[in-house]
């Protein structure tokens, strides 16, 4: 097996809490609305704003427009400025990444290896993702949605972050939180696959990956027995 000289990170759910940051925009926006006036239990603006993302994709950069013509028919300017910016505040104060993520890429950057992400996110917002977190200098490439169009597990994400890495998918590991994209499409091609249970919100018995982790320090170890052999 020809040694790693890559890593492939997910980003939601691997090296970022998305859904923890998710859920507190969310609630602020929730409050922060019915302050503003919506006629709303709190619980229920949340159930139906989760409905269109559902609908949507968690995404969806329209949410409260879509909201607020689901909820009065029409998109009150007083009410969309107030959820929009306590939405805002609150993902910026809980934009977090998992423990060791920083250690653990710059471990790998020690040892040589070249880092990368491929995510189904919109460009500017894995961007604003890596840069909140001041990890954005750490990864030689970022392919997200507009690269190629095409959401995991379809092989041209990773074929695409490939050939910018200028490597064959046995020089590469894919670490992922979600095994029918990632790791489904990064066996696909070849790669060596790592499912990142820490960030698991499937509860996912069966990966499929080659290993599991519970955090993503665990990735040091394999990566440094792989390259012994």
């Amino acid at each position: 097996m020809a040694k790693v000289k890559a890593v492939i990170f997910d980003l939601d759910n691997t090296l970022v809490d998305f859904m923890k940051m998710k859920d507190a925009a969310i609630d602020a926006a929730a409050d922060a609305m019915i302050d503003a006036g919506l006629p709303l239990k709190k619980f229920e603006a949340i159930q139906k704003i989760k409905e269109i993302y559902q609908e949507k994709g968690i995404e969806y950069q329209q949410v409260f427009d879509q909201f607020l013509l689901n909820v009065l028919g029409e998109v009150n300017p007083k009410i969309l400025a107030a959820g929009i910016i306590a939405y805002r505040r609150a993902r910026e104060s809980t934009l977090v990444a998992y423990p060791k993520v920083t250690i653990t890429l710059l471990e790998l950057l020690k040892r040589g290896l070249k880092l990368a992400v491929v995510s189904d996110a919109p460009r500017l917002q894995a961007w604003l993702r890596l840069c909140g977190l001041n990890i954005h200098n750490y990864f030689d490439v970022v392919v997200t949605l507009e690269d190629t169009n095409k959401r995991k597990p379809d092989p041209e994400p990773f074929k695409k972050t490939l050939q910018l890495l200028n490597l064959q998918p046995n020089e590469v590991i894919m670490v992922g939180d979600w095994p029918e994209r990632d790791i489904v499409g990064a066996k696909l091609l070849g790669m060596r696959t790592v499912f990142a249970r820490y960030g698991d919100t499937f509860g996912t018995k069966f990966s499929g990956a080659d290993w599991e982790i519970d955090e993503i320090y665990d990735l040091i170890k394999i990566i440094d027995e792989e390259n012994k052999k």
